[in-house]
């Protein structure tokens, strides 16, 4: 399911050429990859380290980068939510991928809202294409 959501939602996107790392973790190993990168000593959903960034942002332009997801949090997010862990699981998706691709929620005003329409606009298209398809037998 998860490789099934990060494709599609690479090929909604237009990029179907692209590649990423896309990791789950735990709450612990999430909250070692905040310390060392963000200097944040909690566990937080999702992280997503782009390739077109530093030092190495012109090595291979089909590189998009690593999105990481703590499945510890997405579980406990999903309940709070009252929906699926794989709901979660594929918001969390979208929202490391769009990161990757220049989206920015950490800023007020257009580019957040921005960002939180084709999240939802993606999420969506997920749930009508995967989601729904999966649950039925």
């Amino acid at each position: 399911m998860v490789r099934k959501v990060a494709k599609e939602t690479l090929n909604a996107l237009g990029s179907p050429e692209v590649e990423l790392s896309l990791t789950l973790v735990n709450d612990r190993e999430i909250t070692k990859l905040n310390q060392q990168y963000l200097a944040r000593n909690y566990p937080t959903d999702v992280l997503a380290f782009s390739m077109k960034e530093g030092e190495f942002g012109e090595v291979n332009p089909y590189l998009l980068g690593d999105v990481v997801i703590s499945v510890e949090t997405a579980k406990k997010q999903a309940e709070a939510k009252g929906h699926s862990l794989e709901e979660e699981l594929s918001l969390l998706i979208i929202h490391g991928i769009l990161h990757l691709l220049g989206y920015d929620h950490e800023t007020r005003g257009s580019q957040a809202r921005r960002m939180h329409k084709k999240e939802k606009e993606l999420l969506s298209f997920i749930k009508n294409k995967i989601l729904k398809s999966s649950c039925e037998y």
